[in-house]
């Protein structure tokens, strides 16, 4: 029997983990219950288990034979604040707050990938299960590389993967090299004079400012990007005032800006700047920018995404391993630890049925039919990466 047979015959009980997850949402660093329920599955498999990694982060090791390799395999476990539209028996009981983005799948199918592992795997070698917190925007993988993640649990590689929507159930995708853009967020807050909207004479408006600082921030990708360079900055918010007769005090533009090499995000940053400032002096209002890189880009290592498009194509057949993905200007956390460690990142199929909207949605699903597949490719992954060679015993 493959993997794949073997993990389909606890399909219902990863089923019913992800639900329960799913309907227990906690946002980044607040990971308290997911923990605790990684926690406890990792020790009843009998893997040596170690707590608050990165403060809410768990990590499991499994050893097997006398190989001296190891590799980790990365889930992240947090929610997103959006009260969920969906109306399943599992819906989020935590109101403004869902698993819009599958982690709660990934979660599971690493604890699917442990337990076939643990009662199956044909290894040689130390496997690192690493359920990482606070992926949305907060830090968690650097706060787990600064906590000694791979001081503590070396490793030689290391693999993650995310659901795509839209991509068939029992597919798998993924490229060479930059995969996910680098992220940051910005804030700008420009600071005028408020006066009565009767009376603009009166004011140094900071709401018709901050417009024209949008709309001068559109030119840094036509005008200070290479052609050749792919980058996107974004204005998603802005704010300033509560009535309709004041002229407020102050204004505030927030956006992200996405970028697959870290000198372009250094340039935007730069631009940014000297946008915003310039433009808030020649109306006589002052501008204060706060720019975030939080994300570097997620770079797949070449030897690692053969071993990672291997495994996939030992579980669902080489027909159904897309090896040259496209490249998203979404952003994934994990590339710092793959700063730190050679490896690969994988997207699987999530299907199109409902539920399996876009994530990031309150109508966002994890499609359960996914489970053994990522679970299977995991293990999979693993006795492929790590042979049994000498195996002591």
């Amino acid at each position: 029997m493959t993997a794949l047979d073997i993990i389909r015959g606890f399909h219902d009980q990863l089923t019913l983990i992800r639900r329960d997850i799913h309907a227990h949402p906690e946002l980044g660093f607040e990971e308290h219950r997911t923990s605790d329920l990684v926690a406890a599955e990792l020790a009843a498999l009998g893997i040596e288990v170690h707590r608050q990694v990165g403060r809410t982060g768990v990590v499991g090791v499994l050893r097997r034979g006398n190989g001296e390799a190891s590799i980790g395999l990365r889930a992240d476990m947090d929610a997103l604040p959006i009260e969920e539209a969906n109306d399943v028996p599992y819906r989020s009981q935590n109101k403004g707050r869902m698993h819009a983005c599958g982690h709660d799948g990934h979660t599971t199918m690493l604890l699917g990938a442990a337990r076939y592992l643990a009662t199956e795997g044909k290894f040689n070698g130390t496997v690192n299960f690493i359920f990482q917190p606070a992926e949305e925007g907060l830090g968690g993988a650097k706060a787990m590389i600064e906590d000694g993640l791979f001081a503590r649990f070396p490793c030689n590689a290391v693999f993650g993967m995310h659901n795509r929507p839209g991509l068939p159930i029992g597919q798998f995708a993924m490229r060479p090299g930059a995969m996910m853009a680098g992220g940051g967020f910005f804030d700008i807050a420009v600071t005028g004079q408020g006066s009565h909207g009767a009376r603009p004479e009166g004011s140094i408006d900071p709401v018709l400012t901050a417009c024209h600082i949008v709309t001068a921030l559109q030119s840094i990708v036509s005008r200070n990007v290479p052609p050749v360079d792919t980058a996107v900055v974004s204005v998603t918010s802005v704010t300033g005032g509560d009535a309709y007769n004041v002229i407020p005090q102050t204004a505030t533009i927030r956006g992200t800006a996405r970028t697959f090499k870290t000198e372009t995000m250094a340039l935007i940053e730069t631009a940014t700047k000297r946008i915003a400032t310039n433009v808030a002096e020649a109306f006589g209002a002052t501008a204060a920018v706060d720019f975030r890189y939080l994300f570097a880009p997620t770079v797949n290592h070449p030897e690692r995404t053969r071993d990672m498009l291997a495994a996939a194509a030992a579980v669902v057949g080489a027909e159904q391993v897309d090896g040259n993905g496209p490249a998203v200007m979404a952003s994934e956390d994990f590339s710092f630890m793959m700063e730190a460690v050679p490896g690969a990142y994988i997207n699987i199929g999530n299907g199109d049925t409902v539920g399996s909207c876009q994530v990031h949605n309150e109508r966002y699903d994890f499609n359960d039919a996914a489970l053994p597949i990522g679970a299977a490719m995991f293990a999979t992954l693993v006795e492929q990466t790590l042979p049994r060679g000498s195996e002591a015993g």
